[in-house]
């Protein structure tokens, strides 16, 4: 037998093998993939069971309290406000949340543009720095910016909330920020700078839209971070009072189904939110390939 006839063979002898490999593996990666589905399942139902139950709860005719079912109505969504305190703590989150992401996004960017693209003393340790208020427990937070305020003569509202909420999301919009920073091409700029465009040019026109995503991004988080905020805000809000504050003090006599109603709609609206961005990313992609 010739050596291209042994190895001829050999090849054929070897052949299937590799398929009841790959059969095997097929067989191991259903299985899998059957754990990791109903896990991922159960995972979506112990997550959703609380938002279900704010939403049907909303529907509730409650009287005194909202805890036990009674019967259907529609009449909490149509007056929303008869208890004032709702609608106005409601209020209240929705301005410490803009004002704070304005804020926090605007600083967090031009530090983390700073951060990455300059050189300059003690960098390091301010990098360091920024990471503390996402490290340290929010308890600790707040109790010191409380015990602050009280000692600088601060009396504490809406204004020192925001102060707090802007220390805490400037972190999250540093980080975030930083990794877009870092992944831009520095050649895009360069080639704005061989245009003849200024410095601001290049920046408003060629950076600032490059960097965006992570921007919204960033801004996104900060609000949502800043609007569902409790503890840091119970510490330095005084007699200002934000959602979670005013759903925390109510959960002991019994959540008013108006509050049900609020956080079933700030769902609703987050969950179209994502389906039409994500609506709009496809039909972006598709303009792209077809273009291509």
């Amino acid at each position: 037998m010739s050596t291209q006839e042994a190895a001829v063979l050999a090849v054929a002898e070897d052949a299937p093998r590799p398929r009841r490999q790959r059969r095997a593996r097929s067989g191991r990666g259903g299985a899998g993939n059957w754990v990791i589905g109903t896990y991922s399942l159960l995972a979506l139902a112990i997550m959703m069971i609380p938002i279900v139950y704010t939403i049907v709860f909303s529907f509730n005719e409650a009287r005194r309290t909202n805890i036990v079912w009674r019967s259907f109505t529609f009449d909490n969504w149509l007056n929303v406000c008869d208890d004032v305190r709702v609608c106005e703590s409601f209020g209240n989150s929705i301005l410490v949340g803009v004002v704070a992401t304005i804020a926090a996004t605007v600083l967090g960017t031009m530090i983390a543009i700073a951060i990455v693209r300059y050189t300059f003393r003690m960098r390091t340790l301010i990098t360091v720095l920024l990471f503390l208020p996402m490290a340290t427990p929010e308890v600790v937070l707040g109790s010191g910016l409380g015990s602050q305020f009280v000692n600088m003569g601060v009396e504490r509202g809406i204004w020192t909330i925001i102060v707090a909420h802007i220390m805490f999301c400037i972190s999250f919009v540093v980080v975030t920020v930083r990794a877009r920073v870092a992944s831009l091409d520095p050649a895009l700029e360069e080639a704005g700078r061989d245009l003849y465009a200024s410095p601001g040019q290049v920046f408003w026109r060629v950076t600032l839209p490059l960097l965006m995503p992570g921007i919204l991004a960033a801004a996104l988080l900060c609000f949502a971070l800043s609007f569902d905020d409790f503890i840091i805000t119970n510490f330095v809000s005084g007699n200002a009072e934000t959602f979670p504050k005013f759903v925390y003090v109510a959960a002991s006599r019994g959540i008013p189904p108006q509050s049900n109603v609020i956080a079933s709609a700030v769902f609703v609206f987050a969950i179209v939110l994502v389906v039409v961005a994500q609506l709009s990313a496809g039909v972006r992609r598709r303009r792209i390939a077809k273009s291509g």
